[in-house]
């Protein structure tokens, strides 16, 4: 059996011009797995630009196995409609949290710098930084097999008593 190394909290920000899968509008809701887990936040009606500011919380056992998201169009009479899905790994966040002395450095300061690339969904550079006494990674995500949308996440670590990360 794996062992717990922590919590991460993912903050499901808001959706950007996500994908029209009703008439003129969408009822997303966000779907994220990692390994055998799998969360989900509320349904935002008749939005394409939905502002959720919600807090899904994975357990870590294994940083090698990626984040996966799913956007869909919640329907009441039919299969839920797939609007678009991402990844992404950990393993750049959790580098940030083995910086030795992040106590001592000021707040807003950038830790590791991940650009854009084939191998991950960012549409934007996003940066792992020590804010507020935490670190976190704000990253804003392109969603594949559709025609639009991104959705933007932050990501904050949860140290668990007896737990080691490294």
């Amino acid at each position: 059996m794996d062992t717990l190394i922590g919590l991460l909290r993912v903050r499901i920000k808001r959706g950007v011009n996500l994908a029209i899968r009703d008439i003129n509008t969408s009822d997303p809701y966000i779907v994220i797995r990692m390994g055998k887990q799998k969360l989900k936040t509320r349904v935002m009606e008749r939005h394409v630009n939905p502002v959720w500011n919600e807090d899904l919380t994975l357990f870590i056992y294994n940083p090698e196995h990626p984040v996966k998201l799913a956007v869909y169009d919640h329907d009441f009479f039919t299969t839920d409609d797939k609007m678009g899905d991402a990844e992404f790994s950990i393993k750049p966040f959790l580098e940030g949290l083995k910086t030795r002395n992040l106590k001592n450095l000021p707040s807003g300061t950038v830790i590791n710098r991940i650009k854009p690339s084939k191998s991950n969904c960012l549409a934007e550079e996003s940066c792992v930084i020590w804010r507020n006494s935490a670190v976190v990674q704000d990253m804003c995500l392109r969603l594949r097999n559709v025609e639009c949308g991104e959705v933007e996440l932050e990501l904050h670590w949860i140290n668990v008593p007896g737990c080691k990360l490294f």
